[in-house]
């Protein structure tokens, strides 16, 4: 970006009008600005106060045009944080490494703070006490009003990134805090007791240097657009759809028989899809050959029966469900404090979505003791699935060994599958009075033209005021905040999801996609292959002068997908 010495003066002001079925994050209004270089940005009551590197000085902003109606000049000659703590702004100066308490009128600075950092950015007031984010350090530090010593910290959203990553914006909303990342060109909702990163959306310009919460709405200065933007957090709407993807997924189940016994019979179970927030099917699925019947599973779930008599050695038996969907990634806007308790949870979910199941033994003293350990005495439902999310993630690695523990077995050995991940969430919230299923998928390995034998599955918990929700703990299982974050109330475009249950199926069993029964007479040696093949509608693949459908390759799945 170029830079000159002189400010620059905008004269021409722009709003963008309020939707209302904006989602978290979209731009309600926009604001050119009559500086430079703005940085910090704090709100009063009734004006916003935006500080400039270029003049060193803190100007006074109409909120409803932009335009500048007073200025005081900046203790320090770099200054970038502002607070407002009802009585005086709090000013972080980037030069000095000090923060200061300025009384506006009269342009006083009643106090100065040396901060404990090399590369201090933002702070914000949250009623009792100050907040000032590092920008080096990776982390958000609570700290004593009176001298400046820093009492607690938490990681900032991108923490443990091995990508550049630069905290700028803070503020606080009168329950969790807000911070900027001027890399990342995004803007955070964080836990202030732990850093849980409670939802994210994109920075509405390329450098997100203040933020400021007016009591509804969250503002958001740029110094690269020098444009203060009005945000949206009210959602109206529990999820928002983005990035779609038109594909078209073949699914089969391959038996062949290799003797010398034959097979007498054998039934092949394939889970139908169907409409979801991150999916809707163009047209009923085909199937070859056509099913035997259809059957539903005592939680709802659709699904094909095959049927196959004398397979005899040698033979093959093939079931197969092609599916064009669309696919999109969906988020999630979920306020804690709008969850509702328990209680609030129906009665016929309660009863359905908290039985124990042999795959997970919740009754048994590892879960018990594991639940005591995450949960302690909150209530909350969001925060007791956060709490156990974080547990999970905290005592287990992935590993892929095969088979499929019950959860107790899966967290005492500290590792599993996305399976046994699943096992042990659904386990301890279930334990906890939380409805908790499983959602099973065919999976994008990397390519939207590719092959997957492996598959995923990841848990869905029920919210009073949200319904189920999306939790992938063995996804999240990264050190990042944001990271964690996406995976919780949030999918990719990358599942077509087949399956939705909550334990044993009569059906499915424990299995997911597909499954399968057969009767061998003598001695049979069999093969079985699963297998989801997708292909883009509409795209045509080249090699060497001939049109084709894409390869299926076995490629390295990404991490957090690897399953069963």
């Amino acid at each position: 970006m170029k830079r000159t010495c002189a400010p620059v003066f905008l004269l021409v002001f722009m709003t963008v009008s309020f939707s209302a079925h904006a989602a978290p994050g979209d731009v309600v209004a926009s604001y050119p600005l009559e500086l430079k270089t703005p940085s910090g940005l704090a709100w009063d009551g009734r004006h916003f106060w935006v500080s400039d590197r270029t003049t060193a000085k803190i100007f006074k902003v109409d909120p409803q045009s932009g335009r500048t109606l007073d200025s005081i000049e900046s203790p320090g000659w770099w200054p970038v944080g502002l607070a407002w703590d009802g009585a005086y702004l709090w000013n972080v100066d980037l030069e000095d490494k000090a923060i200061y308490r300025v009384l506006p009128a009269g342009n006083l600075t009643v106090l100065t703070l040396a901060a404990e950092t090399d590369a201090p950015r933002g702070v914000a007031w949250d009623g009792k006490g100050l907040w000032i984010a590092d920008g080096r350090a990776s982390k958000i530090s609570r700290i004593d009003p009176t001298d400046g010593t820093i009492i607690s910290s938490i990681p900032t959203p991108t923490a443990g990134s091995p990508k550049p990553t630069e905290p700028w914006g803070l503020a606080w909303d009168g329950k969790s805090l807000w911070v900027s990342d001027r890399h990342r060109d995004a803007i955070y909702r964080i836990d202030k007791e732990r850093g849980d990163v409670i939802a994210s959306f994109k920075s509405p310009g390329p450098f997100p240097t203040g933020l400021a919460h007016d009591g509804s709405n969250l503002w958001v200065v740029d110094y690269e657009t020098r444009t203060l933007y009005k945000l949206a957090l009210d959602p109206g709407t529990t999820w928002v759809r983005r990035d779609e993807k038109h594909e078209s997924i073949e699914f089969f189940e391959e038996w062949k028989n290799f003797g010398p016994g034959t097979i007498k019979d054998l039934e092949v179970f394939i889970a139908v899809p169907g409409d979801l927030p991150t999916q809707q099917i163009v047209k009923p699925p085909e199937f070859e050959p056509a099913p035997s019947s259809f059957v539903t599973d005592e939680w709802g779930q659709k699904i094909a029966r095959f049927a196959f008599a004398e397979l005899k050695p040698g033979q093959t038996a093939r079931a197969a469900m092609k599916v064009e969907a669309r696919i999109h990634a969906v988020q999630w806007h979920i306020d804690p404090a709008r969850t509702g308790t328990l209680k609030d949870v129906p009665a016929e979910i309660r009863a359905k979505y908290l039985v124990n199941a042999s795959k997970l033994s919740f009754d048994d003293p590892v879960i018990q003791k594991a639940l005591k350990e995450a949960v302690g005495d909150e209530k909350n439902p969001y925060w007791i699935a956060r709490r156990i999310y974080r547990f999970v993630q905290e005592k287990m690695h992935y590993h892929l060994s095969g088979g499929w523990n019950q959860a107790p077995t899966v967290l005492a050995r500290g590792s599993g599958s996305c399976s046994e991940y699943t096992f042990v969430y659904m386990a301890m919230c279930r334990a906890a009075g939380l409805p908790a299923r499983y959602a099973g998928s065919v999976v994008i390995r990397g390519d939207d033209a590719s092959m997957d034998d492996v598959f995923h599955r990841w848990v869905e918990v029920y919210l009073p005021n949200y319904g189920w929700i999306p939790v992938d703990p063995s996804g999240g299982d990264e050190p990042q905040p944001e990271e964690q974050a996406r995976f919780f109330g949030g999918l990719a475009n990358r599942f077509l999801i087949t399956t939705q249950g909550g334990g044993g199926s009569r059906y499915l069993d424990w299995d997911y996609n597909a499954n399968e029964r057969w009767k061998c007479e003598g001695k049979c040696k069999l093969m079985r292959r699963k297998i989801g093949d997708w292909v883009p509608v509409g795209k045509k693949y080249e090699k060497e002068g001939a049109v084709r459908e894409p390869e299926g390759g076995t490629r390295a799945p990404s991490p957090g997908a690897t399953c069963r």
